[in-house]
């Protein structure tokens, strides 16, 4: 992958006031720095060895992965847990998730992981029932959030970014379009989750 730099000709983790990092990252750049870490490559194998339907890995596992880049660090953000999602109607069992769980558990015990079906969690989510996996991904808290990474059948490596990639890059997060009934999650998430103490060139909207 070349070297990201801005109009400036400054290394990009020098470069501190960007306007517009979408110009020069671009999706296939952050599935290059995917298929560079070897530790979240060989978390993708292994789910992608389940077989599930429609999954996707979202959330902390590519948004970490970017933020982390676009800040310098060579040192990996730990993630809370890895957020593996699936879409099956035929099959709507807590205890099926329960079973996928373990089996990734099995393989990496040190990896908090969470299955869940997202044709039954619109339930929880108080929305119309999605249309498959990407449909719940876009549902999520935050735009930074709304990404997802597989290896398809034909072994690529493919990203799921249903509101784009524009937030992720220039470090901007801000409610989910389709999320705006659950801002009180939002405000809540932000508070705990202190994310400006880790990354510190965020731009959190709607709080400032």
């Amino acid at each position: 992958m070349r070297t990201l730099k801005t109009n400036l000709n400054l290394p990009l983790s020098e470069f501190k006031e960007w306007k517009n990092a979408t110009a020069f990252f671009h999706k296939k750049d952050i599935l290059e720095i995917m298929r560079k870490d070897k530790w979240r490559m060989h978390v993708l194998e292994l789910v992608r060895d389940l077989g599930l339907p429609d999954w996707w890995i979202g959330a902390g596992f590519v948004r970490n992965k970017v933020f982390d880049y676009l800040h310098g660090y060579k040192k990996r953000t730990p993630l809370n847990d890895v957020d593996v999602i699936y879409f099956d109607r035929k099959n709507l069992s807590e205890r099926r998730e329960a079973y996928y769980q373990n089996k990734l558990k099995e393989k990496m015990p040190q990896v908090n992981w969470s299955v869940t079906n997202q044709a039954r969690m619109h339930k929880l989510n108080g929305d119309k029932p999605y249309k498959n996996s990407a449909d719940g991904l876009a549902r999520w808290t935050e735009t930074p959030t709304c990404v997802g990474v597989k290896i398809d059948k034909t072994g690529r490596l493919v990203l799921a970014a249903p509101h784009g990639i524009k937030d992720l890059v220039n470090l901007v997060v801000r409610p989910g379009p389709l999320a705006k009934h659950r801002l009180g999650t939002y405000a809540k998430r932000m508070k705990e989750k202190n994310w400006r103490k880790r990354w510190s060139r965020l731009r959190i909207l709607d709080l400032e």
